[in-house]
């Protein structure tokens, strides 16, 4: 079971779920992390590795404020 931080209000903790499965439902329709059809582990991880970095990046545009600024 996982071990919640000393501290943590239950509220928080389902902040925390909240994020996940957004992310995941981001990963998942938005990046296509569910879409690898490959044979081996090593193709997988590659498939796994360069969804998760595409998702960083989106993640970093859409916290940057300067983003939506025009040039």
């Amino acid at each position: 079971m996982l071990e919640v931080e000393a501290g943590l209000s239950v509220t928080e903790v389902g902040k925390i779920r909240w994020r996940v499965e957004h992310d995941y439902r981001e990963l998942k329709t938005g990046l296509g992390i569910d879409h690898f059809e490959g044979r081996s582990f090593t193709g997988w991880h590659r498939h796994v590795t360069l969804t998760v970095l595409a998702q960083a990046f989106c993640t970093l545009l859409r916290l940057n404020p300067k983003a939506d600024a025009p040039a």
